[in-house]
């Protein structure tokens, strides 16, 4: 179940890079509803690493936020199981 959690945040990260990455409409109720969950769950990892490419810079920092989760939540479930 924590596994679950972890991968639910890590997709959330993900949907929100390729809408960004696919141009989708900064306007739409769907993308803003992403953006306002993927913001939060992205913790400390937006301007970690300035990166003067918009696109990558996204790719970098809420890439890495999705692996946190998936690496946090395996550690977690690991702990919880024993």
């Amino acid at each position: 179940m924590i596994q679950l959690v972890g991968a639910v945040f890590a997709l959330i990260e993900v949907i929100y890079i390729l809408l960004i990455l696919f141009g989708a409409n900064g306007a739409n109720a769907f993308v803003q509803f992403i953006k306002s969950l993927a913001e939060p769950l992205a913790l400390f990892w937006p301007g970690l690493f300035p990166i003067a490419n918009h696109d990558l810079n996204v790719i970098v920092n809420y890439g890495l936020a999705a692996i946190f989760w998936v690496v946090v939540a395996g550690i977690i479930a690991r702990v919880v199981a024993r």
